[in-house]
């Protein structure tokens, strides 16, 4: 039978895909992490499912979980956060899947940045303002960031940043990115996106650290730095422009 990594969304429970919905409500057996994903979407599962709570188990014990239900012929459900392409831990699981024949899909989800930019009521990516967005995070015990993907480095492009997994190094955020961004450049922060308790926070660089420590926000927050968080001078976009050439098919 086949696993399906499917993205349960930022947090609320309805911004889970309908693909996600459909695919989450016909397998018999759920693997979520409890910690993670809102226990509001399990009410999506066929009554008499099996559920994991993944949140004690290590890499091999989900792994065998995986291959277990497979061989028992059941259809696995494996709920990551977010969208799966980004920071899921998705890579090292295919990996195992591969190794022991078990096939699966992935179902795309609505992931965390696009959440907080919801909640800012911002593109972005605004015309003559800022067209790149660099999604990354920040090095530390558990996982070092490769050679030229330190903040100091992808700062130089000043493009807008978004840090995953960053909250509780925000003033080392802010130290690296300030030479490169300037202290006035537009910041802000956003925790438990989507959910009843989220938290936005607005500011400018060199004040956005001080917001964060007040607020007490040391994880499942989204830090963005970048111009177009505060662009309102900008040109309409070519693609709804009068003066495009509109090609008849």
């Amino acid at each position: 039978m086949t696993v399906y990594f499917i993205g349960a969304g930022p947090g609320a429970a309805d911004l889970i895909t309908v693909r996600g919905a459909r695919t989450l409500a016909a397998c018999r057996v759920c693997l979520y992490a409890g910690s993670l994903v809102p226990r509001e979407l399990l009410a999506e599962c066929p009554p008499d499912a099996r559920l994991v709570d993944t949140a004690q188990l290590d890499l091999d014990e989900i792994t065998a979980e995986l291959v277990r239900a497979h061989e028992q012929g059941q259809d696995v459900a494996r709920l990551h956060s977010g969208d799966p392409s980004v920071f899921s831990a998705v890579a090292e699981q295919m990996r195992r899947l591969d190794a022991a024949g078990v096939p699966y899909e992935v179902v795309p989800g609505v992931p965390a940045f696009a959440a907080a930019a919801a909640a800012l009521k911002r593109e972005l990516t605004v015309p003559t303002v800022g067209q790149t967005v660099v999604l990354t995070r920040v090095a530390h015990s558990a996982t070092a960031m490769p050679e030229g993907e330190d903040l100091a480095t992808l700062g130089r492009s000043g493009a807008l940043i978004v840090l995953h997994l960053a909250a509780r190094y925000v003033d080392r955020v802010v130290e690296e990115l300030l030479p490169h961004y300037g202290a006035d450049c537009p910041a802000a922060v956003v925790a438990y996106a989507s959910r009843p308790e989220e938290v936005v926070l607005r500011g400018t660089l060199d004040e956005i650290a001080a917001k964060v420590t007040e607020a007490g926000i040391l994880r499942t927050a989204v830090i963005m730095v970048g111009r177009t968080l505060g662009a309102e001078q900008f040109r309409d976009s070519h693609l709804y422009s009068p003066e495009r050439e509109r090609h008849v098919c």
